[in-house]
């Protein structure tokens, strides 16, 4: 059975993604990541930098897995995918804040504050050559079904960088949450249980998306939605 992988973003605790999960299938295994030494984890002397993270996943990898990821998080499972891209079936991308030049799209210094509300995280993780890399070059090789997530007035990741990674990532999805900001869980959980579905079908199917969902692609109150995570 496919296991889930849950990546938290700087803030870096387990308990981040489970009230998404809870709404999810139970029988599915599933692992949720803390990344040491960030947000207020305890720290490991083993973790250095992003690199470390990545082999923290790979690790968990024991088959095609899907992984689901927020912000910083969004930058290891892309860093995964195409480490290993064997073992990764899918991804759920919730407002990636790496992997192309988020600064140049729009998105705010998040490091300053950061450092201010975790005065005792690692210091890797605002040095900008740790978090800041470049993978647009790259990012097209990567040929799983993606969804991308992303709130119109975040500040960190904005829109652009969405709707940026959308262009680059040849079978991915992007889905707006209006208002939405850096972390917006509780619609996600609705995006995640609506939109995931189609992220299963066709690669011609996926290619045909818009920036926005409207009334002629959402699915009608009546139609029975099967629960994206029951799709084996």
């Amino acid at each position: 059975m496919t296991q889930m992988l849950f990546l938290p973003g700087a803030g870096a605790s387990a308990s981040f993604w489970r009230s998404v999960a809870d709404r999810l299938d139970p029988a599915r295994p599933r692992h949720f990541f803390a990344w040491p030494g960030l947000g207020d984890e305890p720290h490991d002397p083993e973790v250095q930098g992003l690199d470390d993270l990545v082999s923290m996943v790979l690790a968990e990898l024991d088959g095609p897995s899907d992984l689901i990821a927020q912000s910083l998080g969004g930058l290891v499972a892309l860093r995964v995918a195409l480490s290993a891209p064997d073992k990764v079936r899918r991804l759920v991308l919730t407002v990636t804040s790496g992997g192309v030049p988020v600064h140049d799209l729009g998105g705010a210094d998040w490091r300053a504050e950061y450092r201010r509300d975790f005065p005792n995280a690692a210091a890797w993780i605002t040095d900008a050559n740790q978090t800041g890399e470049d993978l647009s070059a790259k990012l097209g090789s990567i040929d799983k079904p993606i969804l991308l997530i992303w709130g119109d007035t975040d500040l960190i990741s904005p829109l652009a960088v969405g709707e940026k990674l959308h262009q680059l990532l040849p079978h991915s999805r992007l889905r707006v949450i209006s208002g939405g900001g850096h972390d917006s869980r509780k619609r996600t959980r609705r995006r995640l249980r609506l939109w995931w579905p189609s992220t299963c079908t066709t690669t011609s199917r996926l290619q045909l998306v818009g920036r926005r969902a409207n009334a002629s692609d959402r699915p009608s109150p009546a139609m029975k939605i099967p629960d994206p995570c029951r799709m084996r």
